[in-house]
């Protein structure tokens, strides 16, 4: 920066743009509140059909976050602006305060330009005359320390004024279109995420040279920066795609074997380090995505240590999959690379995948944690379930999701292929209890058809549901208990069973049975569905009794068909359970007992957090906003969450003695008793909140008649669509 520049600049301009950039951010803070609360709310609770299902609502959810983008980036902006004003205003005050002291030493300072100054020393004809005089003549040491002070206060102006331009920059160039979603406080915070990153990523280039207080060190910088944007994507840029892969190739090699405290720092690396990659790979900037095609080009790369004497190392692949473990992965990254990693598993076919990606790696280990890393395909799958619109356009092939199904029998990766369905079907990313799940969409719902025929199909789909994602299907049953159940009651029960799905009709009865079916042989998927349903039962008797328009007929007859169709879906299970022939022992009793409490801590995370989201089916608010006293998640006084506590915390039926509800479900009539009694309680609280002039016996006596009938309806429905063993 210019002497000059520095000590006349006229501020008062940027003075005037800073102001102009509040009234900015405060008009969009406007129209980001206005968004989020008119437009998505009404476009969330809008009964679309079609293409307005999708397009339209998904257009509408973009437009909202565009504008919270907007005033995000708006905000940043103006901060850093401000920041730097007011940095350049002080620095300003202190150069000129430098040179009035240099001035009084009889100094002289100039500026030459291109951001040179010089100070010389004043000359005065009486002190060579007059010796009494001198001791005011200015020396070199006056003429240095000036120099010196003025030159520190110029570069950190300069340092403010380059930083500031180059942050800016940066921010802008997130997004290639819109807006990004950065959020500074002021220069200093940008600069500084830069800075980190330059750091970190000179570090990594040399992996060898790193002791385990560096790696340390570095892991901790990354943990602070990993969901900053400038940062993570400075990061990546710096480093490189190809030297990125290398960096942890060699990092996995030289600390193969870690223990304790050296472990847990390298799994603690490896997360940071994903999460770092997934926010950059979010950016729209030129750079990002030529680095993002760049690490694509990699994938059949042989990627080995520089120290390791094997010339057998690690496919690109192998790499990149290890490190989408966390975090959430740009979608058109995602696609991309699915689509190469699909490709080639679907041509070694399903039985023959495993040796495709697992033989001649025996010796790899790229994974700190579960596994070893040497089937790509599980971390991809990680990362689909981290990002649930890359995760549908991943299994909205029925040929694609068959596949992947039927390896299964062949790999480990039910337990990641689990959680990427349930992200696909849901629109909930795994493990995130903070974000409301969008209504089930066309794409959702078929892709949720073409599970349910799958694993209802009597040669092996069974096995699907033991082999270690019963758990996911589950919250998948859990999360469309609404459109279960409409299929349970058939045509004309759609204002009884109320939902906001874009195809509430879009299973298959027979398929939905089967799959409840089966999946209730998984200890947790069961208990998954028996919270799903009693959720949703709840939900909806609260609905209809606190709002009896929303069903145009007698809310008793509401009620009664509710309740109904608790007693079949629960029969259903518990007739799995029973022909199954699990027996009451201690042990089968204890695994039971510990899914409950495992799913009912899930499902009451969910409720706790206020937002429906994907494993848990409330009742949504309807598009004539009957339902407006209810809060985001779509219920009212929390009754679905007094029935969660029953679940998981149990209560006695009928005074007996440590009989917990459901915990001795194992026999026929006890879980039939447990699913009565959970009914009506549901049905008594709702009552007892909203005030209904409803008579509570003569309610629940009605409960018991519909429930009963649903219970020896899921008997005969089974019959008909399922081999049995008293058949």
């Amino acid at each position: 920066m210019d002497l000059d520049a520095l000590r006349f600049g006229n501020f008062a301009k940027l003075g005037e743009a800073i102001t102009d950039w509040e009234k900015m951010t405060k008009d969009l803070l406007g129209l980001k509140e206005a968004a989020e609360s008119n437009l998505k709310a009404k476009a969330w609770k809008a009964r679309w059909a079609g293409v307005n299902a999708t397009v339209t609502r998904e257009f509408v959810d973009k437009t909202a976050a565009e504008f919270a983008d907007a005033h995000t980036q708006a905000e940043s902006i103006t901060k850093i602006l401000m920041d730097t004003r007011a940095e350049l205003i002080r620095y300003r005050t202190q150069v000129n305060d430098a040179v009035d002291r240099a001035g009084k030493k009889h100094l002289t300072v100039a500026d030459t330009g291109e951001g040179g100054f010089v100070v010389t020393a004043n000359t005065r004809p009486d002190w060579a005359s007059d010796p009494s005089g001198q001791s005011d003549q200015p020396v070199q040491t006056d003429v240095d320390n000036a120099r010196d002070e003025i030159q520190r206060i110029l570069d950190k102006a300069t340092e403010s004024d380059s930083t500031a331009a180059k942050v800016l920059r940066l921010v802008v160039d997130q997004a290639k279109y819109g807006f990004s979603d950065s959020a500074y406080g002021d220069r200093d915070s940008a600069a500084n995420a830069v800075a980190a990153a330059e750091k970190l990523a000179n570090m990594a280039r040399d992996p060898a040279k790193m002791t385990l207080d560096d790696i340390t060190r570095f892991n901790r910088m990354m943990e602070i920066y990993r969901n900053d944007a400038l940062f993570s994507e400075q990061f990546a840029k710096r480093l490189g795609p190809k030297e990125t892969l290398q960096f942890w190739t060699d990092m996995t090699f030289t600390r193969a074997g870690a223990r304790d405290a050296e472990l847990e720092t390298m799994k603690s690396l490896q997360k940071n380090l994903s999460l770092t990659l997934a926010t950059a790979s979010n950016s729209d900037s030129d750079a990002m995505q030529e680095w993002k095609k760049n690490l694509l080009a990699e994938v059949n790369t042989n990627f080995r240590s520089s120290n390791s004497g094997s010339p057998i190392g690690a496919l690109g692949s192998h790499v990149i999959s290890s490190l989408m473990r966390q975090g959430q992965y740009d979608t058109e990254f995602l696609d991309e690379y699915r689509k190469k990693l699909f490709k080639a598993d679907q041509g070694a076919g399903q039985s023959d995948t495993n040796d495709l990606w697992v033989k001649g790696y025996d010796g790899l280990d790229l994974v700190f944690g579960d596994g070893n890393g040497r089937d790509p395909l599980e971390g991809l799958l990680s990362g689909l379930s981290h990002n649930p619109e890359a995760a549908a356009h991943a299994f909205d092939a029925k040929s694609d999701l068959d596949h992947m199904l039927g390896t299964t029998r062949y790999t480990d990766r039910e337990a990641f292929l689990g959680p990427a369905l349930e992200a696909a079907v849901t629109g909930a990313a795994a493990g995130d209890n903070t974000h409301a799940a969008p209504p089930h969409s066309e794409q959702q719902v078929k892709i949720m058809a073409n599970i349910t025929a799958a694993v209802a199909q009597p040669e092996g789909g069974a096995d699907l549901a033991t082999s270690g994602m019963g758990e996911s299907f589950g919250h998948m049953a859990a999360a469309y208990m609404p459109e279960i159940s409409l299929e349970m009651a058939g045509k004309g029960a759609e204002s009884i069973f109320i939902t906001d799905s874009a195809a509430p009709d879009g299973l298959n009865k027979g398929d939905v049975t089967r799959f409840l079916y089966e999946v209730a042989r998984d200890d947790n998927g069961r208990a998954a569905i028996i919270y799903g349903e009693s959720i949703y039962t709840s939900s909806l008797l609260e609905a209809h009794i606190a709002d009896p328009s929303l069903y145009d007929g007698d809310t008793s007859d509401a009620v009664r068909a509710v309740a109904e169709n608790a007693g079949t879906i629960e029969g259903i299970v518990g007739h799995s359970v029973a022909d199954a022939g699990i027996k009451a022992s201690t042990e089968a009793e204890k695994d039971y007992n510990d899914a409950l409490k495992k799913q009912g801590d899930f499902f009451k995370a969910a409720l706790s957090a206020g937002v429906a989201v994907g494993a848990v089916a409330l009742v949504p608010a309807t598009p004539a906003g009957a339902l407006t006293g209810a809060v985001a998640g779509g219920f009212f006084s929390g009754v679905s969450g007094m029935a969660v506590d029953r679940l998981v915390e149990g209560r006695e039926i009928d005074g007996a003695l440590d009989e917990a509800l459901y915990r001795t479900g194992r026999e026929l009539n006890k879980a039939e008793e447990s699913s009565l009694q959970q009914t009506q309680w549901s049905a008594a609280d709702s009552i007892d909140a909203h005030k209904s002039d409803l008579k509570v016996d003569a309610t629940e006596n009605l409960i018991r008649e519909a429930h009963n009938r649903g219970w020896v309806r899921s008997d005969s429905i089974l019959e008909d669509i399922h081999a049995r063993p008293s058949a």
